[in-house]
């Protein structure tokens, strides 16, 4: 990848994404009231902030697992070819599932990664997404929750890199280049 320089401007703040959850994780709590153990599911590597917030906030006993899947590699367009880097550890069938994505954006790797985990037949199983890209979307699919519905941008932030740079800012910004 070529170095070209560029800037990241604000869209959403740490703040904003800390009420969201907040509001977000109620709502999962009451979907998933009474389950004995929900298995939060990872998707790596973009969702790992995200989902060390979520779980934190959720009034419900959980484990968590990570499945990693790609369709990016350092690009910022998506391949739309979905690759299992890792699968999870342990078992879903009969259990209730919560997959957290950071981002859906052409929505091939969410519709890839639900059939997969359907396939082994859990209780339940439901998605969240930090972010959704609606304008974007050339598979048939959609979160059972969101957080944040954005306009087509490539983001940074909060977890989700640009070729494995800028997770670590605490807000979601968009890259802008600068020449």
């Amino acid at each position: 990848m070529s170095e070209r320089p560029y800037v990241i401007d604000q869209m959403i703040s740490a703040k904003s994404i800390a009420a969201r959850i907040e509001t977000l994780s109620s709502e999962i709590s009451n979907e998933y009231a009474g389950t004995n153990k929900l298995v939060v599911v990872g998707l790596l590597r973009g969702s790992f902030v995200f989902i060390a917030d979520l779980v934190r906030e959720l009034d419900l006993p959980v484990e968590v697992d990570f499945l990693e899947a790609s369709s990016y590699g350092n690009a910022m367009e998506s391949s739309r070819e979905v690759r299992i880097l890792k699968d999870l550890r342990g078992e879903i069938e009969g259990r209730d599932v919560l997959v957290v994505e950071d981002i859906v954006d052409t929505g091939h790797t969410l519709s890839h990664v639900l059939r997969l985990l359907k396939s082994r037949k859990p209780a339940k199983l439901h998605t969240i997404a930090l972010l959704d890209k609606p304008s974007r979307r050339e598979a048939d699919i959609k979160a059972d929750w969101i957080g944040f519905s954005i306009p087509d941008e490539f983001v940074v932030g909060y977890g989700i890199d640009f070729a494995q740079r800028n997770r670590n800012l605490p807000f979601i910004g968009k890259v802008r280049f600068t020449e």
